[in-house]
């Protein structure tokens, strides 16, 4: 029979325990019997639990690698560039459940379809925007003012748009996280250089570093960066 219990430090994160004694991080479904990528569910003691897959999920990669703080809660809200699909998305959207809002950014026609059937249409607290996340002034007036800003754009500028979006909708004090992808940036240099340079846009920017995750073995050349704005 399957087992839960509560993850040691992030609220609505759980590990569960399958009958065969595999062990996976996993958030409680807010949308009952519905999978967003396929994951594996589990029913036990009345609540269904969704399977966080690192190989799919920076996020999950993070907390496998034993990230510090992820500062995504029950209640707060998200801006979320670049969701793709919407599988880390969906279980962010879990996580601060539905007295939380997640706001979620993609400029991929494609991608933005999908993200609506697989995750919006079954989570009142998921707004979808089509729209490029280098140009925060487009939406910004839909968004207010957020509690985190989780970055996972495949761009050049990959710190760049973090700091654009956070001068216009990230609360004072509040926490951004970026998924830094070196080969989206150069193809060519070290990766760890590529690192410190988008580090440095960072803290030349009004944000505090407070933590660099290294996502290996389930992502390779990508970090996981958390900072307070």
């Amino acid at each position: 029979m399957a087992t839960v219990k509560l993850h040691e430090k992030f609220p609505n994160v759980y590990w569960v325990t399958s009958d065969e004694g595999e062990k996976f991080l996993a958030t409680k479904n807010l949308a009952p019997r519905v999978q967003v990528y396929g994951e594996r569910l589990f029913r036990i003691g009345g609540e269904e639990f969704r399977a966080w897959s690192p190989y799919r999920s920076k996020l999950s990669a993070a907390i496998w690698n034993k990230v510090k703080e992820i500062y995504i809660k029950p209640g707060c809200s998200v801006l979320y560039l670049g969701t793709a699909t919407g599988t880390t998305a969906s279980h962010v959207s879990d996580i601060i459940d539905e007295k939380g809002i997640l706001y979620g950014v993609d400029f991929a026609p494609r991608v933005m379809i999908q993200f609506k059937q697989n995750v919006v249409q079954y989570r009142k607290n998921v707004i979808p925007i089509y729209a490029d996340a280098r140009k925060p002034r487009d939406y910004s007036s839909i968004v207010g003012k957020v509690d985190v800003i989780y970055c996972d754009v495949a761009q050049p500028e990959q710190a760049k748009i973090l700091v654009e979006n956070s001068k216009l909708m990230l609360k004072n004090g509040g926490h951004g996280i970026i998924a830094i992808k070196a080969r989206s940036i150069d193809s060519v240099e070290d990766p760890e250089i590529i690192f410190k340079k988008e580090a440095k846009v960072l803290e030349d920017n009004s944000f505090k570093i407070l933590e660099i995750v290294n996502l290996e073995p389930y992502e390779k050349d990508h970090v996981l960066v958390i900072v307070e704005y």
